[in-house]
């Protein structure tokens, strides 16, 4: 039997299979964030298709730290009736659920928020909002941690397995880690230790409010893909066994950023004319520029962390690997189980396009998925759409 069918255990958790859906915005929360009858069908799936854990689309801990419309909130009580919701649906068949729980800190457009969004440092237009961050203050950064707190515990009493703390992909814990993003001279930044800071008080206040046999894990990025050096993957390895010293019962390994290379997060073809569309008519022509550059830059490599996963690993050997990142064929995700670096594998894009391919995969019905990495579902998301597959056009408007 392969090793992708068999449990493993996170924590005092056992997982059915090695199968991770890895956290995917799914942009079908209502303008106040609540969770609807659509997105609970998303799980559903999931769940009947034989994904043996699934983390939920990342969900914000704070206003001021949503992403993007249409996210899932998770900041305040009265979010906890839709979430239940959705740990129902995926323990109606035999699958653990964890609650992704994020901030975006500066990688946001200000049209979301309201107002300027805050990161570490107020440095840094970025390629694609062309904005400058405010810089977070003492007690802004005090209040968040406890955010982050208050939320795993609302992750529990919607019945959750367990939560993954975001701290990959730029958004802000990322940021509070990157040497790129995070300039401060006080003790939340200056050195790797103090950048380090922000996360280890936020596991503190997570690790407080969840029980013991509740599943903690974590999605770090093996390298930022920043213009300078941010996180690379040496400095990952250091942060690994950091985090390997917390307590947390599995990494997830993932890279780069929204904000600066958002094609090394999801790499594959650049739909430049798709995304051209979204933006207003006084910012096309620069976006177009920026966009070509990206063209061929971030192209499709089957396992691309799996490099990044082997220095992690190395550093945090106690600690289950989750692998994210172009892993399309059955035969590769055998080979990376069976003889490392990683423990389960981890996708996002081929579930948006086939949340049964896990069941296909066991019946020998398949060998490959079928996404093709056009990266159409991202930019759907763009446009304010539900991230579905996008391969062959978007809806009419």
């Amino acid at each position: 039997m392969s090793a992708l069918f068999t449990p493993k255990t996170l924590g005092k958790t056992q997982i059915s299979n090695r199968f991770v859906r890895s956290a995917t915005n799914e942009g079908m929360a209502t303008p106040e964030g609540e969770v609807t009858d659509r997105l609970v069908k998303v799980y559903k799936n999931l769940a009947k298709g034989g994904v043996g854990m699934i983390i939920s689309g990342h969900m914000f801990i704070d206003p001021l730290g949503q992403a993007s419309k249409g996210q899932v909130s998770i900041h305040n009580d009265e979010a906890v009736p839709g979430l239940k919701k959705l740990t129902e649906a995926v323990h109606q068949h035999d699958s653990k659920i964890i609650f992704q729980l994020s901030h975006s800190g500066r990688q946001v457009e200000k049209q979301v928020l309201g107002q300027t969004p805050m990161a570490p440092s107020s440095i840094h237009r970025d390629l694609i909002n062309i904005q400058k961050p405010k810089q977070m203050s003492e007690e802004v950064i005090q209040s968040l941690i406890l955010a982050f707190g208050k939320a795993a515990k609302r992750a529990v009493d919607a019945g959750a397995d367990g939560v993954q703390v975001h701290a990959a992909h730029g958004y802000l814990i990322s940021q509070f880690l990157s040497p790129f993003f995070n300039q401060r001279s006080d003790k939340w930044g200056g050195s790797d230790e103090n950048r380090f800071n922000f996360l280890k008080e936020v596991t503190k206040e997570v690790k407080q409010a969840i029980p013991e046999d509740k599943i903690l894990i974590i999605k770090v990025n093996g390298d930022d893909h920043t213009p300078d050096d941010g996180v690379t993957p040496p400095l990952a390895a250091k942060y690994a066994a950091w985090i390997e010293s917390l307590g947390y019962d599995g990494i997830e390994v993932s890279c780069g950023n929204g904000a600066f290379a958002p094609f090394s997060v999801f790499r594959g073809e650049v739909p430049v004319e798709d995304m051209i569309k979204y933006f207003p008519w006084w910012k096309k022509a620069i976006a177009r520029i920026k966009l070509q550059k990206m063209v061929g830059k971030h192209d499709l490599v089957h396992g691309y962390n799996l490099d990044a996963a082997k220095v992690i690993k190395a550093a945090a050997t106690k600690t289950p690997i989750i692998l994210v990142g172009g892993v399309r064929k059955l035969s590769h995700m055998e080979e990376i189980v069976e003889k490392g670096p990683a423990d389960f594998i981890s996708m996002a894009r081929p579930f948006i396009k086939e949340p049964f391919i896990v069941n296909k995969f066991k019946e020998g019905k398949r060998d490959e998925v079928k996404c093709i990495s056009c990266n159409k579902c991202f930019v759907g998301s763009r446009q304010d759409l539900p991230v579905l597959c996008y391969e062959k056009g978007y809806p009419k408007k």
